[in-house]
């Protein structure tokens, strides 16, 4: 099939590359010039494991292609995504949605033969609607049809999870395109794959709530994992013992810093702002997003405690300051809370991360970046643990620092205490 990708983010360049992988045509479209010469090259504007090898086979191979012309690709297409992004719109908690309308206003006037139009950025519910109303004013209703089709793809696993998803969601309010989806994804369908078809309104709302979900089981391990710290238990006891239950699970019930990135903080607010729009109080959710926003806070306030409240002077040395593993998106990472906060009390900051310097941090005084573990790790007071890259994991302290002692802050809990004691190192964890 051909395929146009509309907008060359972390959505519509993953998507589109693994839709090519799959045989299909491709041609992902964004207007940065730049962007779409160095894709051409094989240079990709994300840290994503795998990603550049797809990008340079199937390129080579031509299913994938890239281009400026945003109308030639709409009319040499067969199937249209949309993937702009969808950020919180400034000073408030709603979906900025102008990129996706002004995309669905250029769409409007290139259809030249029956296209099926998807949503594949996360967008509230009814936005179809009116990506619909848009197309009615040049189109009738029987050149096109607008679906929704959300994407479930983490940041550092998104190839894996495209090609092995749990679930494939279609929204369409007609019958028409219901048997091309299919066999769109039929590859991923004979993998396992469930294949769930419903409204449009459903697959927009369930995009949505699968996040509010997700991010209320971290929200909610991290506010026990407090409990445990003041009653002596071991939180991880705790999160074994939950996700046996099969109606529980394990996933996203390990404690550690606030949740971040690309999704969770920015559809949390949005659905909460649909529910408002409706009249509906999602008061649960409401408290997620503040409990979230009070996590980085209790961070703070505990390496005030590891350090005996003297913040002035101390060398601080963050291990990982991305929101999560394999990825470079710092994305309301709690790094971009905790470190200006400690820097302007006077600590000397230092950090290291496997995918290098990052511009958010470079005004704030008394903040540099180390280009290696053993440079970051050579005079701190406190090592803070922040993201559990695998490069953390197998770290000797003791044999890569040579007699020095500092204490370890280790926020991902990957480490032993007993290990780590034992190499005389003082040892801080959460939620034991």
């Amino acid at each position: 099939m051909k395929l146009c990708m509309i907008g060359t983010g972390y959505v519509g360049l993953v998507s589109g590359v693994c839709f090519a992988d799959l045989g299909n045509e491709v041609i992902c479209v964004d207007k940065d010039l730049n962007k779409i010469n160095s894709l051409k090259k094989g240079k990709i504007p994300i840290y994503e494991p795998g990603l550049s090898e797809l990008v340079i086979k199937n390129y080579r191979n031509k299913k994938l292609n890239f281009s400026t012309d945003l109308k030639k690709s709409i009319k040499q297409s067969d199937i249209i995504f949309i993937c702009v992004g969808t950020p919180t719109k400034k000073g408030g908690s709603s979906a900025d949605l102008s990129q996706i309308f002004n995309v669905a206003r250029e769409i409007c006037s290139s259809i030249n033969k029956f296209k099926i139009i998807i949503t594949k950025s996360t967008v509230p519910v009814t936005t179809g609607d009116e990506i619909e109303k848009i197309l009615l004013k040049k189109n009738n209703k029987s050149k096109f049809s607008v679906l929704s089709n959300p994407e479930f793809l983490r940041e550092g696993e998104a190839i894996r999870d495209f090609t092995y998803p749990d679930r494939i969601v279609v929204g369409s309010n007609d019958k028409k395109p219901i048997k091309i989806m299919k066999n769109l994804y039929a590859p991923l369908i004979s993998k396992g794959a469930q294949y769930v078809n419903t409204s449009r309104r459903a697959a927009e709302l369930i995009k949505y709530a699968s996040n509010a979900f997700l991010a209320t089981k971290i929200t909610f391990i991290n506010e026990i994992a407090n409990l445990c710290e003041k009653t002596g238990i071991n939180v991880e006891d705790i999160s074994i013992g939950m996700g046996l239950d099969k109606r529980i699970g394990s996933r996203f019930l390990r404690a550690g810093p606030a949740y971040g990135g690309s999704c969770f903080p920015k559809d949390t607010k949005a659905i909460t702002s649909t529910g408002d729009k409706f009249k509906v109080n999602l008061s649960v959710i409401k408290s997620v997003i503040k409990s979230n926003k009070d996590r980085s806070k209790l961070l703070i306030n505990r390496v005030h405690e590891i350090l005996n409240k003297k913040l002035k002077n101390k060398k601080i040395t963050f291990l990982g300051v991305t929101f999560k593993a394999n990825t470079d998106d710092m994305r309301d990472s709690s790094s971009l809370k905790m470190i200006p906060a400690l820097s302007k009390k006077g600590s000397i900051i230092r950090y290291y991360d496997p995918t290098g310097y990052k511009k958010e941090f470079k005004r704030l005084k008394n903040v540099s970046n180390s280009k290696t573990i053993k440079e970051a790790l050579e005079d701190p007071d406190l090592v803070i643990i922040h993201t559990e890259w695998n490069d953390f994991k197998s770290i000797n302290f003791k044999n890569l620092v040579k007699g020095k002692k500092f204490i370890i802050f280790d926020m991902r809990n990957i480490y032993s205490s007993i290990k780590i004691q034992d190499q005389g190192f003082k040892y801080f964890s959460v939620g034991k």
